[in-house]
């Protein structure tokens, strides 16, 4: 047996460490790795990594270093790049290929090959990428480490070895064989108030008075077994601002590269009476992934029922959203897997008795449909007919494990007109490319939830935005000197939302005599107003930036190619729209669907000797961990040695994918189960374990599961039992004008405007519904009714804090 790190076939791994360095300016992460590579083996390998990138990373540089003599890549076309690959290995020299899934923006591989006995590499890879927006403000980075198994249907082709792509090899993430080291510096001409992670970090130190410049890092010991995040807080962050970078010398001038590229980042102010006012309609449709990985753990450091499950926070919020819908909408709720089903034959009105049977049959929902396939749902629901006048608003919930996301989003973006898409990205392994892009596709809203973080604030923020009005006849306006002009970068914008951020790319072509400033003007209509933004800025360009910007500019447009591309199937422009996302990338060194980066390292120019060895790099797992950690401790309890537990460990998870690979789902991984202990030294009788607790029912939650569709609570023993007091003392403090209906409603709103203001984003919407029930009952003593309210639960909110 081999010594040290091994792979399901006994072979050793030959990554050994990841450093990553990232530097974060404002709302813009540029993102450094070197992968340290070494073979210990007596003949020359092959090492492949296939690996997760966040779904919207521009990947701009890829170079390897052996010895003192450093290779760097060259942008080629695809087929291109692999047959110089080949044929560089079939020769013996070493070569480095890096490339894009064809399924999936998402999902990279990494070949390293011929790398001589005894010799280590160390390869480097750039990126860079846009932050996203949370609920709080914050700023998200994240540092994608778990690839869960892309669910492939039967007779196609994903990302598991079709189409020339390497073949997906992963471990649960506890195993990971590698370390990782990460370190972060954040820029911003606004202080730094704060930054938060998901794993242990050293404290934040800044390094000048004003605060505006900062580091911080991992603490020693990290492995690189679960997603690392990174929340940025800035004070006064999301203001309106642009930025103007210098071309490169070196390029042509009227090229992308070449000219001065613009961001604008947008932030929306809508009049407040407008953004009061919400919709009372609207045809609600939640999908939500009830595949196997959903009984998952959220992240890899939970064990299976010290936290919540992915499926029990759906449920969770699905509660919380049934609670809080206006009355005279419509609703269902569908789940899906390897097949699907729905609450209701059709959408339904909302009312008590159908929140009531929902409810019921979501409190039993579990993880039971098999693999994730979310293309045939969808096409189901597409095909429904809408409720008239009720605009229809799909909110999809998914742990993110499909193979075919392309595809998922032509059809998301055809149907776009008559269906806004919000999607929730749930527990760590999910696909950053398909919950961004259904969302963008779609005009609606992506949200990630991958911590111990409330799944609830998220949704609920979602839920405000759908009810908002929606933002009609978006317009932009460029004003820039004469013998100036702008090529814009990106698709023209169609959704806007009150403090989210719009991002604008263009080309900036010419140049101006003597005027040094420019603006933008975003023109569109909300509730029947016609409203505008204005921007101005200056055109002086900054250089020295790394060409960040031009290259989020030509990832940008890169997309949308890609996506016209795809668009044009069958059609004369499907080949020039290739041709153009080819030419683009090479010229901007940006990775594609269509193109690799591909290095060749000459050497001494004497063909290694001896047959390659292939290895995979594995990639951290999440979806096996919940139905496998039980067995894996028992197998640990007979296992003399921690190499054979490894070893044994791992091999269970390959005969897992390749169980995976055939025959596509989730559903597969219990199947081999029964086999594992043959051939290994039988376990020791073990005494039944006594089942984990569960975990003891939020109050919050208790409070909204009592409340009435209409908005009105009732005074139940349920009720006065959470909020502290018995059923005599809440009669007792009744004032006799008012009915049981509305004492009990007050005191429900004291208590949480009392005790839960920190989860006021969950609980705003049901309590104005129930602000309203109230005010229609033209209650005349609620004053008396606050006071008294008041003093039972030791509160002291104010009338008109309750708004009644």
């Amino acid at each position: 047996m081999e010594c040290g790190l091994v792979t399901c076939k006994n072979e050793p791994v030959p990554l050994k460490g990841i450093d990553v360095e990232v530097e974060v300016s404002d709302h813009v992460a540029t993102v450094t790795s070197i992968l340290q590579y070494e073979n210990n083996e007596k003949s020359p390998i092959e090492a492949v990594f296939v690996f997760p990138l966040p779904g919207d990373a521009a990947v701009c540089h890829f170079s390897a270093k052996i010895g003192q003599t450093e290779v760097v890549a060259e942008v080629k076309e695809k087929q291109k790049a692999r047959e110089d690959y080949d044929d560089a290995l079939s020769s013996g020299q070493q070569a480095f290929l890096l490339e894009e899934s064809e399924q999936s923006p998402d999902v990279f591989s990494m070949r390293v090959g011929s790398l001589p006995p005894g010799k280590s590499a160390s390869i480097r890879l750039e990126y860079v990428t846009e932050l996203a927006v949370e609920a709080d403000d914050g700023l998200r980075f994240c540092l994608p480490a778990v690839l869960n198994p892309r669910y492939q249907p039967q007779g196609s082709e994903g990302v598991s070895g079709g189409s020339g792509q390497p073949q997906l090899t992963s471990v649960p993430a506890s195993l990971v064989p590698y370390s990782l080291s990460f370190s972060a510096r954040v820029t911003s001409p606004r202080p730094v108030s704060k930054v938060e992670s998901n794993c242990s970090l050293d404290p934040l130190q800044y390094l000048n008075t004003e605060q505006t410049q900062a580091t911080v890092r991992l603490s020693d010991g990290h492995k690189f077994d679960r997603d690392v995040e990174l929340l940025v807080y800035y004070k006064d962050a999301h203001q309106p601002a642009a930025i103007v970078e210098a071309g490169k010398d070196s390029a042509k001038p009227g090229s992308l590269m070449g000219d001065p590229v613009i961001m604008l980042s947008l932030y929306p102010e809508f009049p407040k009476a407008v953004m009061s006012s919400l919709a009372s309609c609207g045809e609600f449709l939640f999908l939500v992934d009830r595949s196997g990985s959903m009984d998952c753990a959220m992240n890899s450091s939970s064990m299976r029922g010290a936290g919540p499950d992915r499926i029990g926070s759906a449920r969770d919020t699905l509660l919380l959203l049934l609670k809080s819908l206006p009355m005279g909408c419509y609703f269902n709720i569908f789940g899906f897997g390897s097949d699907y089903d729905h609450i209701f034959p059709a959408s339904v009105e909302y009312s008590q008795s159908t929140m009531d049977e929902a409810l019921k049959k979501v409190k039993t929902m579990s993880a039971d449909l098999g693999g994730t396939e979310i293309l045939r749902p969808l096409k189901h629901i597409y095909k429904q007919p809408c409720v008239p006048n009720q605009p229809r608003q799909l909110f999809v919930f998914t742990d993110g494990e499909v193979w075919n996301t392309k595809e998922v989003f032509d059809l998301v973006k055809s149907n776009a007109s008559s269906h806004r898409c919000f999607t929730f990205g749930i527990g760590e392994g999910a696909s950053s490319a398909l919950i961004t892009g259904m969302a963008k596709q779609g005009g609606g809203h992506a949200q990630f939830i991958t911590g111990t973080e409330r799944l609830q604030p998220k949704v609920m923020q979602s839920l405000r935005f759908a009810l908002q009005p929606a933002v009609v006849d978006i317009s932009v306006s460029w004003d820039l000197p004469k013998g100036m002009s702008v090529t814009p970068l990106s698709p023209p914008i169609t959704t806007l939302f009150q403090g989210q951020r719009s991002l604008i790319y263009g080309q900036l072509t010419g140049e101006a005599s003597g005027v040094s400033e420019g603006s933008v003007t975003v023109k569109y209509s909300l509730a029947d107003q016609p409203s505008q933004d204005k921007l101005g800025f200056s055109l002086k360009p900054t250089k020295d930036t790394g060409l960040t910007v031009h290259r989020l500019g030509a990832r940008t447009l890169i997309r949308s190619l890609e996506l016209e591309q795809r668009d044009q199937r069958g059609k004369q422009d499907e080949a020039e729209k290739k041709k153009r996302v080819v030419e683009l990338s090479i010229q901007s060194g940006v990775s594609s669907a269509f193109t690799a980066f591909i290095a060749v390292s000459k050497g001494s120019g004497e063909a290694i000797q001896g047959p390659l060895l292939r290895r995979n790099v594995p990639a951290p797992m999440m979806s096996f961990c919940a139905n496998s950690a039980p067995r894996m401790m028992r197998m640990a309890c007979s296992m003399p040695s921690p190499a054979l537990m490894m070893d044994c460990m791992e091999s269970l998870v390959c005969d897992s994918m390749d169980t995976l690979e055939t025959d596509g789902g989730d559903e597969e991984l219990l199947d081999y189960e029964e086999d594992v202990d043959e051939g290994l030294p039988s376990a020791p009788e073990e005494p039944p374990q006594p089942r984990a607790r569960l975990p003891p029912i939020d109050p919050l939650l208790q409070v909204i599961t009592l409340q009435k569709a209409t908005g009105f609570w009732t005074l139940v023993p349920e009720l006065t039992a959470v909020l502290g007091k018995t059923h005599e003392e809440f009669k007792k403090s009744k004032p006799l004008t008012v009915t049981e209906e509305v004492w009990a409603t007050i005191l429900a709103l004291i208590w949480l405007h009392g005790f839960k203001m920190d989860a006021q984003d969950e609980w705003q919407l049901l309590a104005m519904k129930a602000v309203s029930w109230v005010r229609a009952q033209k209650v005349g003593c609620v004053a008396e009714c606050v006071e008294a309210g008041n003093t039972l639960l030791g509160c002291k909110v104010q009338k008109v804090e309750l708004e009644l």
